[in-house]
């Protein structure tokens, strides 16, 4: 294949904050492939600040499979409007029937994923997928790339966020009787699945004990739906935390991990966004799922807590009812950490 500067690719991202971020590799990973090319790549509105002004992107299209091109006129409406645009191959990252269909349509040419039986004759290019759980998510997107028959010379992911972004953290931190000195400690007890969160019990007395032992400010992290986990966990403490839900967008979420002398999240976005900048200190909490399939990379900053109940990881046991596995991860066992 000859690169032109003329050349259009589309990428057809998934649809998981985590997951886009774990696609990073790739979308870095082609633009080397293709210094010169017009790149684009389709995202859900809700996973579009996760690519909000990566350089290696020269446009971001958004497509709401469940909301605004939810019927049948609205998907055609999409069709012509990447038909129009005239794209010569596109990196079906996603594994979709409905995305192969929707890029035949549109008139790609060259069509890259991984091969699934209800869409093989949908593809040019079927790359066998590995099997299940084999490879880290980052080393999933990136083996249509290589495999594809392109260069791969790194995996690391990346996320971006501007100078307002951390100067609106730092004035907020401040108003917040926050000091430059201060032993900041940013947790993220939220998740999209519940069985990965850990209990706010456990949020609430490990909070306490950094206030009382190290002095530190707890500030909570999350979304303005994290409010009222955030609330539970408050009131079953001694001291108070810093409440931050829903006060930061994801790029300041970004910048207030930076900030932050220590962030400790379970296996969930913000984890990685904190990861993909460069936090000083990440303690990563994980329960039923594998630090070597969805885990931070890479890890020098990481510290991973993970207990073995007997139960296979990683675990799709979505009506546990005792989430033994992250109950199992005490308070203490954060403390521990934070000492060594």
């Amino acid at each position: 294949m000859i690169e032109s500067a003329h050349k259009k690719i589309l990428i057809f991202n998934v649809n998981w904050l985590g997951d886009v971020l774990f696609s990073t590799a790739a979308i870095r990973n082609i633009r080397r492939n293709f210094p010169h090319a017009f790149i684009a790549c389709v995202i859900p509105s809700r996973c579009y600040p996760v690519l909000k002004d990566n350089p290696h992107l020269d446009e971001i299209i958004i497509f709401d499979e469940k909301d605004r091109h939810k019927g049948i006129f609205q998907r055609f409406e999409f069709i012509r409007a990447l038909k129009i645009r005239g794209f010569d191959i596109v990196f079906l990252l996603h594994r979709s029937f409905s995305r192969s269909l929707i890029c035949r349509l549109a008139g790609i040419p060259e069509r890259i994923g991984h091969y699934t039986r209800k869409r093989a004759f949908l593809l040019t290019k079927k790359i066998i997928p590995p099997a299940r759980d084999s490879l880290h998510r980052i080393d999933y997107y990136l083996d249509i790339v290589e495999r594809g028959g392109f260069k791969v010379e790194d995996r690391y992911t990346e996320f971006y966020y501007s100078e307002s972004d951390a100067a609106s953290v730092r004035e907020f931190l401040k108003k917040n009787s926050v000091e430059e000195r201060d032993f900041l400690v940013a947790i993220n007890p939220g998740g999209n699945w519940v069985l990965k969160r850990w209990p706010k019990e456990y949020w609430g007395e490990l909070s306490d004990k950094l206030i009382e032992k190290f002095k530190a400010k707890v500030v909570i992290t999350g979304g303005h739906n994290d409010l009222s986990l955030a609330l539970q966990i408050g009131e079953k403490m001694k001291f108070k935390p810093l409440i931050a839900c829903g006060a930061f967008t994801i790029k300041q979420l970004g910048a207030l991990a930076k900030e932050a002398d220590i962030f400790i999240t379970g296996d969930t976005g913000p984890l990685h966004i904190a990861n993909s900048v460069g936090a000083k200190k990440i303690i990563a909490l994980f329960g039923p799922t594998s630090p070597e399939i969805t885990g931070p990379y890479p890890l020098k900053n990481v510290v991973i807590l993970q207990k073995n109940v007997g139960c296979k990881i990683p675990c799709y046991e979505l009506k546990c009812k005792d989430a033994r596995c992250m109950r199992a991860i005490t308070p203490v066992d954060v403390i521990q950490a934070i000492n060594r």
